[in-house]
């Protein structure tokens, strides 16, 4: 009984990990239901943004009310507490935004320099822009209450802020393994993209700044013409790679490739220094 005291956090983080595919079969069931079809075509990697867009808030509706109900009658804590708290925290939205944009602009910028990619032309659809905006909104909304809202708090009951983000990470890599073309380098920078959305949470308890930073990683790396985890989307930036390799991350994308991985390491390092000071500036 005390083992099982010691180790609640763990037990509880494990036990939420169902519910996520639980939301996402039923956010399908739902779209199929009304006549959405996700895919575009006869390919396992472009896919229908709006259909996807609807897919998803259906599965956060669901992921939320479930969520409530973990909190409720098994954490015993109010809502509010998975990190939703809004007092000076525009702060905190607005970098995770800035981070997220300056990482795929300069990582654009360097592979256009080292000739990874070839500059093809801009698709401009106003759009199919605040589609995106919406899908990426609500998918990192979706992924950031999972496993930093839910998973990570309960894993800091149990463990050690590293140990917690170690744990954390490894779940939020594996549940991106079947994604399309995937690679052992790409879900290895999945599991640091953990730390890198995780750290910010062990300091403040709070998800504005991973859910914004979240959200930027993904809208702009669509928007600059690469793959989101292996899944294509529409792009204003569009480019042709030269040749599949490490450095440009070949048909998974970017986050497969040792550009991404390096400045996985050296962005979470940043937003470890800056978080642990602004957290002793406030003691």
């Amino acid at each position: 009984m005390k083992e099982i005291i010691n180790h609640k956090g763990l037990i509880k983080s494990v036990l939420f990990i169902p519910i996520i595919f639980v939301s996402e079969i039923i956010g399908y069931l739902l779209i199929v239901f009304f006549g959405f079809e996700v895919l575009k075509s006869d390919t396992e990697t472009s896919f229908n943004e709006t259909s996807l867009a609807i897919q998803k808030i259906f599965s956060l509706l669901i992921t939320l009310l479930l969520i409530w109900v973990f909190m409720r009658y098994i954490d015993k804590q109010h809502f509010i507490k998975l990190g939703f708290q809004i007092n000076n925290r525009f702060k905190d939205f607005l970098y995770g935004i800035l981070l997220g944009f300056s990482i795929m602009f300069v990582a654009f910028l360097i592979l256009l320099f080292l000739e990874q990619i070839t500059f093809t032309g801009f698709n401009f659809d106003i759009n199919r822009i605040l589609v995106l905006i919406l899908l990426f909104v609500v998918g990192s909304v979706y992924e950031e209450v999972i496993f930093r809202g839910y998973v990570l708090k309960n894993l800091l009951e149990t463990f050690n802020p590293i140990k917690a983000l170690f744990i954390s990470s490894l779940f939020f890599s594996i549940i991106h393994g079947s994604n399309p073309n995937v690679t052992i380098l790409g879900l290895s920078n999945i599991f640091l993209a953990g730390f890198f959305l995780g750290t910010s949470y062990i300091f403040t308890k709070n998800l504005w700044f991973p859910v914004a930073l979240h959200f930027s990683w993904n809208f702009f790396q669509s928007i600059f013409g690469f793959r989101v985890s292996g899944l294509d989307f529409y792009s204003v930036i569009e480019f042709d790679i030269i040749e599949n390799n490490f450095l440009n991350g070949g048909e998974f994308g970017f986050e497969s490739s040792i550009l991404s991985n390096a400045i996985l390491v050296l962005s979470t390092l940043l937003i470890w220094k800056y978080f642990s000071s602004t957290v002793q500036k406030n003691i």
